[in-house]
């Protein structure tokens, strides 16, 4: 069963920055693609943030210049940083690893983001 798990969020002021990491015991991490994805109450799940196996970055356009989705293989670890936050990036966020057509990647129990105004 292939683990993951999230750290790193808390409770920050507007404009603080916070990083996010996922750790994964998936032993083909590597080849997996990662995705940061984030919940507000009554909202629906959305994808932030996604690295490829081979480093190729997504991002949404709410983060894009403010968030950067990075990956240490060797660490079976992806990293989020998110900068300048805002109240709007409040949610929980979760990292899904291995995500692909026909499969739904293994997904942590998520991290709680606040940014206080």
């Amino acid at each position: 069963q292939v683990q993951v798990m999230e750290s790193g969020g808390g409770l920050v002021q507007i404009g603080e920055s916070l990083s996010l990491s996922c750790g994964s015991s998936a032993s083909g991490f590597r080849f997996f693609s990662v995705g940061w994805y984030r919940q507000a109450p009554g909202e629906e799940r959305e994808l932030v943030a996604a690295i490829s196996s081979q480093g190729r970055t997504t991002y949404a356009d709410s983060v894009k210049g403010r968030f950067t989705i990075s990956r240490d293989n060797a660490k079976n670890t992806a990293y989020l940083q998110m900068n300048n936050l805002t109240p709007a990036d409040t949610a929980v966020y979760y990292c899904n690893v291995g995500a692909a057509l026909g499969s739904p990647g293994y997904w942590g129990q998520g991290t709680q983001v606040t940014v206080s105004s």
